[in-house]
């Protein structure tokens, strides 16, 4: 029988607070271009923030908005939340207006922690939606002096661990994002069963991450595992490209790195990857989108890091696919991970033999409440126990999981489906590919053809049909894009996700 006081969990003392009680109090807990801090700096800060926001009345349950970029204020601001016992709404604080209002609609947040360079964008987007979330500009001698003034003490709200916790949002490619409310039970689910079980934390570790800290793949392995084993993370706000990734490899030496496949694209085509040291790096994760075997192995040749593959959703929290040092293989998402239960299935939850291609669905205790607002949704996605996640995958014998893409972005093709991440790997091998996006879009007779958006290195004339004559050769003949668009970049999701909704319109550029 589960007793009250069992029931009460905070995150921010699970992942903070603990490690000072533990005597832990000085060790390093934050890397940042500016300087270091312990843990004990870093819950004083927390503390600070919790007063500060109760000030202004942010009460429990309420949410509030981190706008933030990565540093000592995201980290503090996150935990500051969590001791009210309020609910953690993380968003990029690069959006564009328009985004900006939506989070601001969606979430009633009652406030919005906001960077100052970025503080006239937050205002604008305020005059213009129904409920206005007080902005606290971060930055600046005067939030300075406010943080100075507030007490180092603070005592944390009992939050029960079926509470909110943080919102986690859907990469939204196809349209706008859902939050995904997430308790606190599940992040201590997850730091225990993948971090401590699978990725082997421990306090002698240093992690840097590409993904900044609003996307919950890097606030989980860039912040909340590490701080759970008591080991360090690196915090930067530069915008990450392969010189930036290497710089801050050379200079902070850390043991884990977690990137994401365009990132190690860029990193292992650097005319410079040949003579950088990764040997203090004993392992590097990738994850949020497909990584292609032969961009697998580029890595390899180039690096020898041991790389892991996974896969996690917002809907539970995080990673619960991954392969492992000692047991990678490429082309695959790897092992369901202890404490999770996979199962390939139909639509209505019949599994599938060996072999074949159906839909994930996954349980174990991370698993969100629902989504806000989204009932429907909610109702299709969690059946019970598990989570239904719009995944595709393929189990071999050996209990290895191969992604297949997801339902709503499969193409039909000729009478026969198609999967855009098969192609986008096979374009990638190409030396003049930066990046591709494929997406269907429907020709004058109405029917959907793939069509490739790429980023190449060079422009060069006829490369557009030597493209599709490398797909033709490679790849079944149905596969190929019929048509290939050069763009500057690819339009991004706020989670830096490439946004297959607007390309869809011919929106690429």
């Amino acid at each position: 029988m589960t007793t009250e006081s069992s029931a009460h969990l905070n995150i921010a003392d699970f992942f903070l607070d603990a490690r000072v009680r533990e005597g832990r109090g000085d060790r390093i807990a934050l890397h940042t271009d500016a300087g270091r801090l312990s843990y004990r700096e870093v819950q004083a800060l927390a503390n600070r923030y919790a007063n500060v926001l109760s000030s202004v009345g942010v009460v429990p349950e309420q949410r509030v908005i981190i706008a933030l970029p990565d540093g000592p204020d995201f980290v503090a601001a996150l935990f500051g939340i969590l001791k009210i016992g309020a609910v953690v709404v993380m968003v990029n604080p690069e959006l564009k207006p328009d985004a900006i209002e939506y989070f601001f609609d969606y979430s009633r947040a009652a406030v919005a922690l906001v960077a100052e360079e970025r503080a006239d964008a937050f205002r604008d987007a305020a005059g213009r939606v129904a409920h206005t979330p007080a902005l606290l500009v971060v930055g600046g001698g005067d939030w300075r002096s406010r943080l100075a003034a507030s007490p180092e003490s603070w005592r944390n709200y009992p939050t029960h661990r079926d509470d909110a916790a943080i919102w986690l949002f859907s990469g939204g490619t196809t349209g706008r994002p859902k939050a995904a409310v997430q308790p606190h039970r599940s992040f201590v689910n997850t730091a225990e069963c993948y971090a401590r079980h699978v990725l082997g934390y421990t306090e002698d570790d240093l992690t840097l991450s590409v993904p900044k800290l609003y996307f919950g793949y890097a606030t989980g392995s860039n912040l909340l595992f590490p701080f759970a084993a008591g080991a360090a993370s690196v915090l930067f706000d530069d915008r990450c490209t392969a010189e930036v990734i290497f710089s801050r490899i050379a200079r902070y030496r850390p043991t884990v790195l977690i990137t994401v496949p365009t990132m190690i694209n860029q990193m292992v085509s650097h005319p410079e990857a040949g003579r950088q040291d990764l040997s203090s790096i004993r392992l590097a994760t990738s994850a949020g989108e497909g990584l292609p075997e032969e961009l697998h192995a580029r890595w390899d040749r180039s690096f020898g890091v041991p790389l892991l593959d996974g896969l996690g959703t917002a809907e539970m929290w995080h990673i619960f696919l991954s392969n492992r040092v000692g047991r990678i293989r490429h082309g695959t998402l790897g092992e369901a991970v202890p404490g999770f239960e996979i199962k390939v299935a139909d639509e209505e939850g019949r599994e599938l033999p060996v072999g074949t291609v159906g839909h994930l669905w996954v349980r174990g205790g991370s698993r969100a409440l629902g989504y806000w607002q989204h009932l429907e949704k909610s109702q299709s996605c969690f059946r019970g126990e598990w989570v239904v996640s719009g995944d595709l995958v393929r189990r071999d014998a050996d209990g290895y999981y191969t992604y297949g893409g997801r339902a709503d972005e499969l193409l039909k093709v000729s009478g026969k489906w198609l999967s855009a991440t098969e192609v986008e790997g096979c374009l990638l091998l190409h030396p003049a590919v930066s990046q591709v996006a494929v997406v269907g879009v429907a020709d004058a007779s109405g029917l959907v053809k793939p069509c490739a958006y790429v980023v190449a290195r060079e422009r060069r004339e006829g490369l557009a049909e030597e493209l599709k004559a490398f797909v033709r050769e490679r790849l079944e003949p149905y596969k190929h894009p019929r048509e290939v668009v050069f763009v500057d970049s690819l339009p991004m999701t706020h989670l830096g996700k490439v946004d297959r909704g607007k390309l869809r319109t011919g929106l690429g550029d």
